[in-house]
């Protein structure tokens, strides 16, 4: 009984030493063994503010965890010596692929070194291609039109509808379309189930878990609660993946045996189909899987979850939504005066004319001509200050470091940049941080980029994003072609609110009511 009494006194004393050392420390406090654990637990839901919480007192925060070491940063010096300057320093590691690999497995988003280098050269000559650029054009607005007419049929009804579903529908076509040259469907008018959505979300959901579950390992060994879900998930995903590469190859064969000189699509997944028979490669159907989940969360996720957001900050900033409807009608008419084309008018009470109206505006968006779209530019921009699609990403470290602003880095531990935390400190944007502002990205009307070391939404450095502006350019179809002709209004008692996973989607979708525009032309 004394040796109970003894070694619980000396756990205590322990403890309480261990918590006296950090009354001035700055960042979480910590326990013994579990290191903040236990306080990220307890935040989960609401984590990428707990991080804002304490980067606002501190430029760089370490967060000590039982098997490694977390170090957030906000500062544009440390994320331009982490993503540019020291860049081979700070791979994805071999920590965050063990997280991702079920989901991502050594795609692009997961992989370093020359198995990186080599599918980004692919990846970077297809997005470089104009062919790509054009066909993307005519993909997005076919599918912004799709959704189109499903927000008249509800505008009619007064129906409520989840706009996140409907975006993510949207996105999932046309990165099918764009990326792999197969037609899905799940934007038809009859919204068929889609399980491999769903269970793409929850994958992603479960795999962010496991960034600070210290037990997924062990859950994962007897296939137990979240590791279980995730393992019968990646059996719909993997279906679904094998099924479109399947298809592609056939295709491929199909055509190759009509005429053997003529090149079909030349869609992503074409490009590293193609590749992968080289033998030199050393691709199979597993590399061009992860190939195909790597560009459904780039293209699909990524996009869908921002035009949420822009439109959830449209509709609760009336001046923003009135601006946007002001600059789209001003192009429209421009356009038309340009092309010499005389628009049709249309009345609410007959969808024929409306939609033939809403046509004719199509026709006139494309890659040039929504470069002249300076304040939906800002409004996006801007979304993803303050709603980046990816609120942290973090970086493995090789070997010992210090950051610029002298914060020491153990190799092994991981260097994590904040974007969502980046959007709302002072240090980075001044005092109104954290208001929805577009004016701040134009001068005298024409937009300004900022550092991409600052505005970090589509990483920077040798990682910056290949699919920029392909992200931009269908963000942009979607929310002229919407936004020129309908209102949105969130439904009352609808909570809005981030999903902790590794996009940053609303929790409960984007409950709302939609209503044609109170023009009549």
């Amino acid at each position: 009984m004394a040796l109970i009494v003894a070694i619980l006194c000396i756990l205590l004393s322990w403890i309480f030493i261990h918590r006296l050392k950090q009354r001035n420390a700055i960042g979480p406090k910590t326990w013994p063994l579990f290191g903040a654990a236990i306080e990220q637990l307890i935040n989960y839901n609401g984590m990428h503010d707990w991080i804002v919480g304490y980067l606002s007192k501190s430029r760089t925060i370490v967060v000590p965890m039982p098997f490694t070491t977390y170090t957030y940063i906000a500062d544009p010096s440390n994320v331009e010596h982490v993503l540019k300057t020291n860049f081979n320093n700070y791979p994805k590691g071999e920590v965050y692929h063990s997280y991702m690999e079920v989901l991502l497995g050594d795609g692009i988003f997961n992989a370093d070194g020359e198995l990186w280098r080599k599918q980004r050269k692919t990846a970077s000559f297809e997005f470089a291609s104009r062919n790509l650029r054009d066909f993307s054009t005519v993909v997005f607005r076919e599918y912004s039109l799709k959704l189109f007419d499903i927000l008249c049929q509800a505008s009619y009804i007064n129906k409520e509808i989840d706009m996140q579903e409907l975006l993510m529908r949207m996105t999932l076509d046309s990165i099918c379309k764009v990326g792999f040259g197969v037609e899905i469907g799940t934007l038809d008018p009859s919204l068929p189930d889609n399980r491999f959505a769903q269970a793409f979300d929850t994958v992603n959901t479960i795999v962010t878990l496991r960034f600070i579950d210290p037990l997924w390992k062990l859950k994962k060994f007897f296939n137990v609660g979240s590791e279980a879900v995730l393992h019968q998930c990646i059996k719909t995903i993997d279906d679904f993946t094998y099924n479109v590469i399947r298809k592609r190859k056939a295709e491929m064969e199909e055509a190759a045996g009509i005429n053997k000189d003529e090149k079909i699509k030349n869609d992503i997944l074409t490009r590293f189909i193609e590749l992968s028979k080289d033998p030199q490669s050393n691709m199979n159907d597993k590399s061009l899987r992860d190939v195909v989940l790597n560009f459904v969360i780039a293209g699909r996720d990524t996009t869908a979850t921002t035009l949420a957001w822009a439109i959830y900050m449209i509709m609760t900033h009336k001046e923003v939504a009135a601006k946007l409807h002001r600059e789209l009608m001003n192009f429209e008419q421009a356009r038309a005066e340009e092309e010499n084309i005389s628009l049709k008018k249309y009345q609410d009470d007959d969808p024929e004319s409306f939609k033939h109206r809403a046509m004719q505006f199509a026709g006139l968006l494309n890659y040039d001509s929504m470069g002249k779209l300076n304040y939906l530019h800002a409004v996006i921009t801007e979304t993803l200050r303050l709603y980046p699609a990816v609120p942290q990403d973090p970086k493995g470290i090789l070997e010992d470091d210090v950051l610029p602003d002298g914060t020491k880095v153990k190799a092994g531990g991981m260097v994590t940049y904040v974007p969502y935390a980046m959007g709302r400190m002072e240090y980075n944007w001044g005092p109104n941080a954290v208001s929805f502002d577009p004016e701040r990205w134009l001068k005298d009307g024409i937009f300004q980029n900022s550092s991409p070391f600052k505005f970090t939404a589509f990483q920077a450095g040798p990682r910056i994003c290949l699919g920029k502006d392909s992200a931009y350019l269908q963000m942009k179809m979607a929310l002229a072609i919407l936004c020129r002709f309908y209102e949105f209004k969130l439904v009352a008692g609808h909570t809005v609110k981030y999903r902790m996973m590794t996009i940053l989607s609303m929790a409960h979708g984007l409950k709302v009511t939609v209503s044609k525009h109170g023009h009549v032309s």
